[in-house]
């Protein structure tokens, strides 16, 4: 049995009424199952008004009239259109769309929609089955998740990379502190005198303060 049909099999421990729940349930939430539901519940009042009789004491009045056959091919349309919303999904937008325009046409050709009862069933329908779209499955939302996560953080072989680098980096700045710090001292160093300055100073000290003077 496919995949696709795993969630129709029975369970065990399962009594038929709980599957029949839980395959409706899934048949429900799988598609949009209450506009084609709609669309099907106005096709009914415009196609068969038209063909109605009424028996008024002894009086049959019936209610045929020249818009018959239009009325009728809008009411199994729609009904088509909903059935095509069950069974194939991946039209609803189109079904959707042509259930709204078929239900605006059928106010003047099939007696004001089926005297009003199909006007708001078909508008509503028409547009749940063009908005409804399927929910993300479990496991592509999780895949999804921990692919955006796997792409924010950095890979530890990138950590790896990172850290040898870091640490010439951190020696490089402590080499360039080392001689930043020597070069003061070598600015404030005293200054080694010459002898020929020596000399002289001291014969400047040795001038008689008279000649001086």
């Amino acid at each position: 049995m496919s995949s696709a049909l795993a969630s129709f099999r029975p369970a065990e421990h399962e009594n038929p009424v709980q599957w029949l729940r839980r395959v409706f349930r899934t048949f429900r939430r799988t598609r949009p199952y209450y506009g084609g539901l709609l669309a099907m519940i106005a096709g009914v009042p415009i196609m068969y008004f038209p063909y109605a009789k009424l028996s008024l004491g002894g009086m049959t009045v019936a209610m045929a009239t020249t818009a018959g056959a239009g009325s009728l091919i809008i009411g199994v349309l729609l009904i088509v259109l909903g059935l095509t919303a069950w069974f194939q999904p991946t039209v609803r937008v189109f079904a959707g769309v042509a259930t709204t325009l078929l239900t605006l046409v059928s106010i003047p050709v099939s007696n004001l929609a089926g005297f009003g009862l199909a006007l708001l069933p078909g508008l509503i329908g028409g547009g749940l089955m063009a908005s409804w779209a399927p929910l993300p499955e479990p496991k592509a939302a999780e895949a999804a998740v921990a692919a955006s996560v796997a792409t924010e953080a950095p890979a530890p072989e990138a950590l790896a990379s990172e850290t040898p680098a870091s640490e010439a980096a951190v020696a490089e700045t402590a080499v360039v502190a080392g001689s930043v710090a020597t070069e003061p001292a070598a600015a404030e160093a005293p200054t080694a005198k010459l002898p020929a300055q020596a000399v002289s100073n001291e014969q400047a000290v040795a001038v008689d303060p008279k000649e001086a003077r």
